[in-house]
């Protein structure tokens, strides 16, 4: 007997099969109802899946509804988040969500029923709607079960067969069957119609099976309106510990209203208010079943978080050369010292140094390759088990190509630490294609975010630790390269802070740097020193949130004269966060000069490059000259 078999439920009798047909048919009923009157939403997509999910909520999930945060419950996520008609009739359903609500307050504003589920519903894990999501957020999810909370929960995932044409989603059977994730099953409602016609294998199982078992995965086809092939499916997954199974069903879309099943055309359309009320009389109208779901075997997570416990960040001397990336993984790692840290990789551990946390902590240590999607899907799903994930790649591969995904981590409200190191033309000779110049912008533009640019390894390592206190998604930006600690041990780093530099009565100019920019900055202060220029310097370490009480002082105090360096493009940065904290104070008439990277960068030596950008010391001394008219 394998290790999940004692959970499989008794065979299912004919009065049992009676009731989940009522439960299917009332689903549909409801999935109608509630888009009708909304005038919106996907019915077509929940009526393909509504016996899926009643076999599912009958017989198999485990969830104890009056407690959603219960360490034992099962996950039932919607990554196909579109079909939440159907999820939120699987709420009545179980008695959370009334008649009314689901009827009546359905994608209405300020009701919690939205478009596409979130967390604003507390049995909703993550916001999905965003296809190819929801399964690479579960397997975060499975790993926490498997390896960290070493608990029997199961985590179910139900799919489109739409997004199997996300490369996400290949990306998250892969890492499934990499870390033997046979507490995670996937069940995709292949209906064979997308939205604009159809799927692009259709119906053609035998090639979904394929590619599944391709990946690693225990392929199970079936017809997806049989309940006893669904049932039976559905205890097959749960009774495979070492393997993810993706249950491939066979369905309908718009099943059981005639007039529309398998039609093109009706995808994202409620029905006529005609139709729909003559569907829902042969569905047998609207029903009052309420289903009690098995409660989850009790059980604690193996690990209990500790955010109190002792952490000893390392230390360095003023004058030490240590680049920003090494103090994050020396500060990471320090982190270890509290049990609910994690930190995941894609593949590049050496260089960021996060892999200096696998010697600390190997068991909360997890590779993603080369797969970063895949990175912060699994981030996303360790925070909703409530670990303080770290995620770190280059930052201009953690940023640009799984940006959707931080997108929606910011709709889920999720907490993750991303670490992007390599930033910027300060790399040298990689060129770039391995340039991060757009990331302040595109992690700025996110909804909860928090974004960091220390400049030594000091402030940096403060920054790490205070991360993982920190609600929401925080970023912070490395640099490759060494440079000179310039701050003591105990300063202090709040966010939305600065440093300020050199300040004095009669400053005539301000330069703002952050990260390698800020030693620029300093070098320069020293420059225009020697020109009878009083130059304040400003490190603007925490960029989001702004520290805009010191820069209205600061333009008030210097004639408005202020000179911005950063190593990365002009759009969106460090000058557009420092204009926009400006605008609508009462300063005075600004005279700024902007200095960033402006045209294509090329290979090269770091101050080469620097320098070629317009972005060093001696252009930003020449900058400030300008303004002070010396």
């Amino acid at each position: 007997m394998t290790e999940h078999q004692g959970l499989a439920p008794a065979p299912m009798t004919a009065a049992q099969a009676g009731v989940i047909g009522s439960l299917a048919a009332q689903l549909r009923v409801d999935s109608i109802r509630c888009s009708t009157q909304a005038g919106s939403g996907h019915p077509t997509s929940s009526l393909s899946a509504a016996d899926l999910m009643a076999v599912l909520l009958e017989r198999h999930l485990r969830y104890d509804w009056d407690q959603p945060s219960l360490p034992a419950n099962d996950h039932l996520i919607f990554s196909k988040g579109h079909a939440s008609p159907l999820l939120y009739s699987m709420y009545r359903a179980v008695g959370v969500v009334d008649e009314d609500e689901l009827i009546n307050t359905y994608r209405q504003f300020g009701s919690r029923l939205q478009g596409h589920p979130t967390p604003v519903l507390p049995w909703v894990d993550v916001a999905t709607g965003s296809l190819g999501q929801g399964l690479p957020a579960a397997v975060g999810v499975a790993l926490a079960g498997r390896y960290l909370d070493r608990l029997r929960y199961q985590t179910w995932v139900l799919c489109g067969d739409s997004e199997l044409a996300e490369g996400s989603m290949w990306e998250a059977l892969d890492k499934a069957a990499y870390y033997k994730l046979g507490n995670l099953t996937a069940v995709v409602d292949v209906n064979r119609l997308g939205q604009d016609g159809p799927t692009e294998l259709q119906w053609d199982m035998d090639r979904y099976a394929r590619r599944v078992e391709a990946f690693g995965a225990d392929a199970l086809v079936i017809d997806g309106h049989d309940l006893a092939a669904i049932d039976d499916a559905l205890t097959r997954a749960r009774s495979n510990p070492d393997q993810p199974t993706v249950i491939l069903a066979k369905t309908i879309k718009g099943k059981g209203v005639p007039e529309i099943e398998d039609q093109n055309g009706w995808h994202g359309k409620a029905l006529p208010k005609d139709m729909a009320e003559r569907a829902v009389a042969a569905l047998g109208g609207p029903g009052s079943l309420r289903i009690t779901t098995a409660l989850p075997e009790p059980g604690t997570p193996a690990i209990t978080a500790n955010p109190l416990a002792s952490v000893r960040l390392p230390r360095w001397e003023v004058g030490d050369e240590v680049a920003t990336r090494a103090a994050f993984g020396a500060a990471v790692s320090a982190l270890a010292a509290r049990p609910e840290t994690v930190v995941l990789d894609g593949e590049v551990g050496n260089s960021t140094h996060a892999g200096e946390f696998e010697d600390a902590a190997r068991e909360r240590y997890f590779e993603m390759f080369i797969a970063e999607q895949q990175l912060i899907a699994s981030a996303v799903g360790l925070s909703v088990r409530g670990y303080v994930a770290f995620a770190a790649s280059f930052a201009a591969f953690l940023i640009s190509r799984p940006f959707d995904f931080i997108r929606m981590a910011g709709v889920s409200q999720a907490s993750i630490r991303l670490v992007g190191t390599h930033a910027g033309v300060e790399i040298g000779q990689d060129g770039p294609s391995q340039m991060a110049l757009e990331d302040i912008a595109a992690m700025r533009a996110v909804h909860t975010s928090t974004v960091l640019y220390p400049a030594d390894a000091p402030s940096t390592a403060q920054l790490v630790e205070t991360m993982a206190d920190t609600a929401g998604i925080s970023y912070l930006r490395a640099t490759r390269g060494a440079y000179p600690v310039i701050y003591g041990p105990d300063e202090k780093f709040p966010l939305g802070g600065c440093k300020v530099h050199r300040a004095g009565p009669n400053d005539a100019v301000a330069l703002i740097g952050a990260g390698v920019t800020l030693h620029e900055c300093l070098m320069a202060a020293g420059q225009l020193a020697e020109a009878g220029i009083k130059a304040r310097v400003i490190d603007l370490y925490s960029i989001k949130p702004i520290d805009a009480e010191t820069l209205r002082r600061t333009c008030l105090e210097t004639g408005g004269r202020i000179v911005v360096a950063e190593d990365h493009y002009p759009e969106g940065g460090i000058g557009s966060a420092v204009l926009e904290a400006l605008a609508g104070t009462d300063t005075p008439e600004l005279h700024t000069v902007l200095l960033a990277v402006r045209s294509l960068p090329t290979s090269g030596k770091p101050q080469e490059l620097l320098d070629a950008a317009g972005i060093s010391a001696r252009h930003i001394t020449a900058a400030a000259r300008s303004l002070v008219g010396a």
